[in-house]
């Protein structure tokens, strides 16, 4: 029966007696049940980086001076500037309740075991971990539920914008608001989730936002600040942003830099490298001013420069035997390297695995299904943890203290946080002095901590950290990864380093190989390279782990990827999002233009009636436009079968609709237009359509036809509209694109002119109006069709762009990938030789599943 149904369905979908290949789907963006993969989706938009030439930009230009230049540059920097010093508050706040929370809990429910480890009551002690722990989970749920965009740790979202794709509510103030406030509700409830990654996340809203001086969740938050109105300006913003969010984070302003430059965008300048690492060194400074001032109560001194700081690593004062690392070590860190590869690919693996299932099982029920899923995973670690601390735990001696002043995000030493529970007063209890502290303190302690730790303590946190941070990431929960990892990764090198200094005797420095392994687990998962090392380095403060910190994470990355991707690629790719790599594969350049670009077309003239405009607008679903004129004088060479203008025809031939069919889809749409004169239009020319004879050879028809007069292009018609296959096949010269948002603006700003007068008489737009309603356009669907006089004619060709990029139908793929993403286009024309246009490629025509899908079809035509 199933069976049948799919039939029916490929029936309904495809020509009669056909059915679509593997390849089809693939173009058509459609998820193959049979190998359970997502594929791109259609509906992401692309962010345009390029600038629109029109003539309200050249008015613009033309009255800018040197005076007016240095005025808006120096805007931009203070916009910077203020981004940064945000950033940085936005960190003290999210620190400051998170280590509140944290201090409030620990210390209640830690009191509460020793006063019941004698008494008997321990399941009293539970109940208290576990009503703190449900109740903060609890509320950062809810606000996930008031604005979804805000679960997870934000970065794969803002790596898609960052590379050209704009995902919808991902930089609005209410995701903002729920992001920064439920990271330190779901940090503070014990979850295995950490701050940095939504510090990243908020950093980019920050950036976005800022400069706009507006807000469209909250409405009263307007200002009349006319600069920033592009998504070129908005992008570089939101890479300072980002940043400023990763040097907020780990006090590492060039690792920030470099995370915006290697995770994200895909075109730079020096001027964009500059802003961007005075918006992370902004971003640093002031969260450490306020963090030092607050804990050390000592203004003006900078000694907490992030959120997570690995401490100092050194020898004891007079030990002229220690050393950090040797020669000898690096052979051991390649190893580790491995070994944090496979286990970042298992950890990618499972997550995606887990990942799949709730998007199929259970984000489509109601919507308080995930808050329980929350608070499920809520309550088995909260007991995970106590059952963990009290049972699986050794009493380890502490009777030749740390020599290490290591601060933590407190006043209080590495020693303060060791946890005693059933052990005497020279010894510890290692399991629960990982468990039972902030997780920044339990990375201190594994790096620092001179105490050992036991094997078996060791090899049992990992296992049970790793299995429930795959679980909680992708949870319904503002979270991020980055301290769970380095967390899993430090017990494994911990672990390391306790095997060859019992085992094997060697002499070695145990807090090194806890970063290292730290180092090659997060490097195992994430897959960054560049800007990850240098994040490290300024978190350790110790520029002679270089070496060993570049080593280990290439030889994670080259293992990891080796079975699966980076864990937030994977999520990407889980989300559907056409992301676009660094480059194509070399295989790709048997493919050119003319083999991926969608030939089917909708234009426009540069001078069209309203009615026209409105029908196209409401009938597409298109963002652009190209605006073409007629090309008479290839007339003649277009009916004796130019090569040129042949191509033009194969390339269309297999896709154009007949005339019939688009004029019923057009007059259906327009039946709701307040004019008796356009539905009389309708109506006519409904009755004067004929369909096409089945089984017509419309190309040999439309050769055939050689001396037939074409019919009036403009303003009378629009492109498609009653017209025969030749009529659809003429050479069209290309003028420009006009983007949908322009047209609608036009259109509601009543921006036309009648038949008696000139195009002269039509009212003019500034850019400042053009730009007024950005980011958010009014619809074709907004505007009040009754204000409009049908005849009346829209003259669009100030306001197009007419200098675009373009590329030949033979142009190689290699050439089109790398313009498209380096110039971070939204739209690239394809024209041929003599100025005529034969296409357009967008983002979803260069996605890797698109082009192996058209590699495949050329392989079967060949």
């Amino acid at each position: 029966m199933a069976c049948c149904g799919n039939c029916f369905c490929c029936q309904c979908c495809c020509r009669e007696g056909e059915t679509r290949t593997p390849e089809e789907l693939t173009i058509l963006g459609e998820i193959r049940e049979e190998e359970d993969e997502i594929l791109p989706r259609k509906d992401y938009e692309s962010l345009d980086y390029d600038r629109c030439i029109n003539e309200p930009y050249v008015e613009v230009l033309e009255g800018m001076d040197n005076k007016k230049a240095g005025k808006y540059e120096a805007v931009r920097w203070l916009m910077v500037f203020a981004i940064g010093v945000t950033v940085g508050l936005v960190g003290l706040f999210v620190d400051f309740f998170v280590h509140l929370f944290t201090k409030i809990k620990f210390s209640l429910v830690g009191d509460s075991i020793e006063k019941c480890s004698d008494k008997g009551c321990l399941a009293l002690s539970l109940l208290e971990l576990l009503s703190f722990n449900m109740f903060f989970v609890f509320i950062a749920s809810v606000l996930v539920l008031i604005e979804p965009v805000a679960a997870g740790s934000g970065i794969p979202e803002i790596k898609s914008y960052l590379n050209g794709v704009k995902i919808p509510g991902i930089v609005r103030l209410r995701t903002f608001l729920c992001k920064a406030a439920g990271v330190l509700f779901s940090v503070a409830g014990g979850l295995f989730v950490g701050k940095e990654g939504p510090m990243i996340h908020s950093g980019a809203i920050v950036g976005a936002g800022l400069p706009q001086f507006q807000s469209i969740s909250f409405k009263r938050i307007k200002f009349d600040f006319p600069y920033f109105r592009s998504d070129r300006d908005k992008r570089d913003f939101v890479s300072a942003g980002a940043a400023a969010g990763v040097a907020a984070a780990f006090g590492a302003p060039i690792g920030g830099t470099l995370f915006s430059l290697e995770e994200g965008s895909s075109f730079w300048n020096q001027a964009l490298t500059w802003k961007v690492l005075f918006c992370s060194m902004s971003a640093t400074f002031t969260l450490n001013f306020f963090r030092s001032g607050i804990n050390f109560n000592k203004w003006g001194s900078f000694q907490l420069p992030g959120l997570l700081n690995f401490g100092e690593f050194k020898c004891p004062d007079g030990d002229k035997n220690c050393h950090l690392w040797t020669v000898v070590d690096l052979a051991f860190f390649v190893l580790m390297g491995v070994v944090g590869g496979l286990l970042g690919a298992l950890f990618n693996c499972m997550n995606k695995s887990l990942s799949k299932y709730r998007i199929k099982h259970i984000h489509p029920k109601a919507k308080f299904i995930r808050v329980l899923e929350s608070l499920l995973i809520t309550m088995v670690t909260s007991v995970v943890v106590f059952a963990a601390s009290l049972l699986l735990g050794e009493c380890r001696d502490l009777s030749s203290p740390t020599n290490h002043n290591s601060t933590l995000s407190g006043s209080d030493d590495i020693n303060s946080t060791i946890r005693q529970f059933f052990c005497t007063n020279k010894t510890y209890n290692d399991m629960a002095t990982l468990f039972f502290n902030p997780q920044e303190a339990a990375i201190h302690q594994l790096f620092h901590q001179d105490g050992t730790f036991s094997p078996v303590t060791l090899s049992l946190f990992f296992l049970l950290y790793f299995l429930l941070a795959c679980w909680t990431y992708g949870v319904s929960v503002p979270s991020g990864l980055f301290v769970p990892s380095l967390l899993c990764g430090a017990s494994f090198g911990r672990l390391v380093a306790n095997i060859l200094k019992v085992k094997l005797g060697m002499d070695i420095y145990s807090g090194t190989f806890a970063l290292i392994g730290a180092a090659a687990f997060l490097g195992g998962v994430v897959r960054m390279t560049i800007s990850l090392t240098v994040i490290l380095i300024e978190s350790t403060n110790e520029i002679t782990y270089g070496l060993p910190i570049m080593i280990t994470l290439m030889v994670a990355k080259w293992t990891g990827d080796f079975f699966n991707k980076g864990i937030y690629d994977i999520h990407i790719q889980l989300r559907g999002v056409p992301l676009l790599e660094w480059e194509t594969e070399v295989e790709m350049d048997k493919l050119t233009a003319s083999d991926i670009m969608e030939p089917n077309l909708t234009y426009v003239y540069p001078h069209t009636r309203v009615q026209s405009l409105v029908s196209i607008l409401r009938t597409t679903v298109y963002h652009a436009f190209p605006v073409v004129t007629e090309n008479r004088q290839n007339e003649r060479d277009f009916m004796k079968g130019n090569i040129l203008v042949s191509n033009n025809i194969r390339f269309k031939k297999s896709s154009v609709m007949t005339r019939a069919g688009e004029q019923r889809r057009r007059c259906q749409s327009m039946k709701s237009y307040p004019s008796s004169e356009l539905k009389n239009v309708c109506d006519e020319q409904n009755a004067a359509a004929e369909p096409a004879e089945e089984g017509e050879d419309l190309l040999q028809q439309m050769l055939e036809r050689r001396h037939a007069p074409y019919p009036n292009l403009y303003p009378d018609q629009s492109p498609s509209e009653e017209w025969t296959m030749e009529e659809r096949f003429r050479p069209l010269t290309f003028h420009g694109l006009i983007l949908r948002s322009q047209l609608v603006n036009l259109l509601i700003r009543g921006v036309c002119y009648s038949e008696s007068q000139s195009s002269a008489t039509q009212p003019r737009l500034s850019f400042t109006e053009m730009t007024e309603d950005y980011p958010r356009y009014p619809d074709i669907h907004d505007l009040d069709l009754a204000l409009l006089n049908p005849r009346m004619i829209v003259d669009v060709t100030p306001y197009m762009n007419p200098c675009p990029y373009t590329v030949s139908p033979n142009t190689r793929i290699s050439q089109v990938f790398n313009l498209f993403r380096t110039m971070g286009l939204r739209h690239l024309p394809v024209v041929n030789a003599v100025g005529e246009i034969v296409g357009i490629i967008t983002r979803h025509n260069l996605t890797h599943e698109f082009l192996v899908a058209k590699l495949r079809q050329h392989y079967i035509t060949i």
